[in-house]
């Protein structure tokens, strides 16, 4: 369909229709004055079709990311707060339109052969990077720009859709910091709650207590000290988050400096909090007079705490 205006271009259907777009129709009047205003690139209204919403994006000079000189470029565009809100993958077949005002009917391009495109959040826009020549389009004799007006249209048909699949953004960190924190537990010996936390401390961007058991947890209940290192505020994590963490805790040996330690990695998350040990250390142990774990009713708690990875979900 030379005569058109259009050029030949692989993989693209060129035909007539004598009905208007069933979606959407764009009528642009004064089309020069989106040149001299420096509009290069406008984007219509929103619209429904197949349950999402649209718009069309026209380049009046041609997308110059894509090279289009002397083209008008023609783009259909899923919308981004419907991407955004369903996190769907959409396959749609479309067609745009050009009227062609002398003969009141319309040029229509497509994909050839119905090909389905993929809108998703990192490609949001299909279409025509040379949908037609400036040249052919400016000749009024053409029937496409007439008396300044034009008039350009779109029809959606989706095919299929799918919940985009789940994934995650691993950053490891180079030369990861390692930062301590020490606890004194005064009058132990009246500590009547089941646990008790530590305040909260900062480590690699992220905020941590220590949990101390003084009677045991689990395995260890009425036998060992139990102890833990845990996220302070797990529900501000962004949901898919996870945190890597080499870490040690240690209760101080306050007479010989013969401190008593577990060291552990792990991944903390909202759903798993904490890591340690139901068992760290036996009361009897603890409690000796001379062990210096436990002077004058008070011991020390410390923990060493190194991130070395974020895990973020991909939106």
């Amino acid at each position: 369909m030379g005569s058109l205006g259009f050029e030949i271009q692989d993989g693209i259907s060129r035909s007539i229709s004598e009905a208007p777009p069933t979606h959407y129709t764009l009528k642009i009047q004064s089309f020069s004055l989106l040149t001299k205003n420096s509009i290069d690139r406008y984007e219509s209204g929103d619209f429904e079709a197949g349950g999402y919403k649209w718009k069309l994006v026209v380049y009046p000079n041609g997308n110059k990311n894509k090279n289009a000189k002397e083209h008008i470029s023609l783009y259909l565009a899923l919308t981004k707060e419907t991407s955004v809100q369903t996190g769907w993958e959409v396959y749609a077949v479309f067609r745009l339109f050009l009227l062609d005002q002398n003969k009141d009917n319309y040029i229509v391009l497509q994909d050839a052969v119905g090909r389905e495109r993929r809108f998703h959040d990192m490609k949001l826009e299909w279409g025509f990077d040379q949908f037609i020549p400036l040249k052919a389009f400016n000749d009024a004799s053409n029937g496409y720009l007439v008396d300044e007006t034009c008039v350009f249209g779109a029809e959606v048909f989706v095919c299929k859709e799918r919940r985009t699949s789940k994934g995650e953004s691993l950053s490891m960190i180079k030369d990861a910091i390692t930062y301590k924190h020490v606890w004194k537990v005064e009058n132990f010996s009246k500590l009547d709650e089941e646990y008790n936390d530590s305040r909260a401390f900062n480590a690699g961007d992220q905020k941590w207590k220590i949990k101390l058991y003084p009677t045991g947890k689990g395995e260890g209940l009425g036998t060992h000290l139990s102890l833990y290192l845990a996220l302070a505020d797990p529900k501000s994590l962004p949901p898919g988050s996870k945190i890597y963490a080499d870490f040690t805790l240690r209760i101080l040996d306050q007479m010989h400096a013969k401190h008593y330690f577990g060291k552990a990695s792990y991944w903390f998350s909202a759903s798993s909090q904490e890591r340690g040990w139901s068992r760290f250390m036996s009361l009897t142990y603890f409690l000796q007079p001379n062990s210096g774990f436990l002077t004058r009713d008070a011991c020390l708690i410390e923990a060493e705490v190194t991130v070395q990875g974020v895990a973020k979900a991909l939106s």
